[in-house]
């Protein structure tokens, strides 16, 4: 089981040098994976009331995704670089093919690309995408994502993409580049029957928002289930757990572990966001810990 870390984006503010020291840091610790997170734009709170408590705002710092990921290559070797996630329906399709190739050829086949749905409207709305198709659509960008990752010249007809005889140049090291799928949520951390349909028939990999439990592990259950009926080896779709370190003690956080660990779980990523951290350093500190206490 590989170990990575949610960068803590919000916390740490926009200083480069406070990104670069903790990437680094990370690396260096023995981490497998940094986990960035993306959302293009915040909404006021005062204004629309789906984002009230809600941690990411307008006054969240957010770096745009791809541009930061570029950055992090760039100043990491080996670290594999993972969107989580990167929310594919409010993008143009091709634009995010090209984005990623780029990425990931730069970084030296280093990406694995986390998608999701998202449920900020206010987002769709600002980018000109409808929120009600996203998860319709998201299968058949799928299709598409990977038809330009593999073939020097794509012809795709779809219900909302069409490309004639166009490709993308250069194309990826890794063909297909791994498409996994965030799933879930803080009010609903189960998914519904036909996204972990999704999952096991199309995704290369997925990230539960439950944490180990009976329920958790229906869930997973079914996911490889879904795999099977669709000519798959469930042993094909990852899983990243994910172990929230604020509010427990190191013997709650290997048991935890020990929980995905049952589950089969390929990876597991540390987050010592939505503590009382305010800082690069407190940051690595709380991943340092971490990796002394899990034995990374």
């Amino acid at each position: 089981m590989q170990f990575g870390v949610v960068f803590p984006q919000t916390e740490i503010g926009a200083d480069p040098g406070a990104v670069r020291e903790y990437v680094q840091a990370a690396e260096g610790m023995g981490y497998s994976y940094i986990f960035i997170a993306d959302h293009v734009l915040g909404a006021d709170p005062a204004h629309h009331e789906h984002v009230v408590g809600s941690y990411y705002t307008h006054q969240s710092v957010i770096h745009e995704t791809f541009t930061t990921l570029g950055f992090i290559s760039a100043i990491t070797k080996n670290v594999d670089l993972i969107t989580g996630i990167l929310i594919l329906p409010q993008r143009q399709t091709a634009l995010v093919a090209k984005q990623a190739a780029e990425i990931d050829l730069l970084s030296g086949g280093r990406l694995k690309l986390g998608i999701g749905v998202g449920w900020n409207h206010v987002e769709y709305e600002a980018l000109g995408e409808d929120f009600h198709t996203r998860g319709r659509r998201c299968e058949e960008q799928m299709e598409v994502l990977r038809a330009l990752w593999t073939q020097e010249v794509v012809n795709y007809e779809g219900r909302w993409h069409r490309i004639t005889d166009a490709g993308i140049n250069p194309l990826p090291v890794q063909r297909p580049i791994p498409i996994w799928l965030g799933a879930g949520g803080s009010a609903s951390p189960i998914p519904v029957g036909r996204v972990l349909r999704r999952i096991g028939r199309m995704s290369d990999g997925w990230f539960p928002s439950f944490p180990p439990s009976d329920e958790g592990r229906e869930a997973v259950a079914r996911v490889r289930q879904y795999a099977v009926d669709a000519g798959r080896d469930p042993k094909e779709v990852g899983m990243i757990g994910r172990l929230r370190l604020p509010g427990k003690q190191p013997e709650d956080w290997l048991e935890e572990v020990e929980g995905w660990r049952e589950m089969e779980a390929t990876h597991v990523s540390v987050e010592a966001r939505r503590g009382v951290l305010g800082s690069v350093d407190g940051h690595i500190a709380a991943i340092e810990e971490a990796k002394e206490v899990l034995g990374i």
